[in-house]
């Protein structure tokens, strides 16, 4: 696991750097990640927002996934790649999607989670812990 990682959108008009090492890795097949991906799951790393820069304007979308809880997600607004994420639930923390990483291949998932909204097409690991809906913190 890299001690910092870079990334960005599709047309390179925002790109971001992490100065930390993810602290969680995982797969979300909650409905809202598999509308957001377009596929069964969103790959995901989290780091601490303070440890990530932002160059460019990337455009928010706020969606509320469960009663109450709002997700904020940033995507390019001229290739529309979705790039990140900001949970009220998770203050001081940031989601990456694994797809914008400029290199994706050291992502290595800790959990599945909202394994529950899942689809039964949906092939998860079977080594890795799963929860129906949030980990429990």
């Amino acid at each position: 696991m890299p001690d910092s990682f870079s990334g960005g959108c599709a047309c390179g008009s925002i790109r971001y750097e992490s100065s930390s090492a993810p602290v969680a890795m995982l797969n979300c097949h909650c409905r809202d990640c598999q509308r957001a991906s377009g596929g069964a799951v969103s790959s995901l790393v989290v780091v601490p927002e303070a440890r990530l820069a932002v160059k460019g304007e990337p455009k928010y979308y706020v969606t509320e996934p469960e009663p109450g809880r709002t997700l904020r997600r940033g995507f390019c607004a001229k290739c529309g790649s979705p790039l990140f994420g900001f949970a009220a639930s998770l203050p001081g923390l940031a989601i990456i999607k694994v797809g914008s990483l400029d290199d994706p291949s050291w992502f290595k998932p800790m959990f599945d989670m909202w394994t529950s909204s899942a689809q039964p097409w949906d092939v998860m690991d079977p080594s890795l812990p799963k929860f129906p809906k949030t980990r429990p913190r």
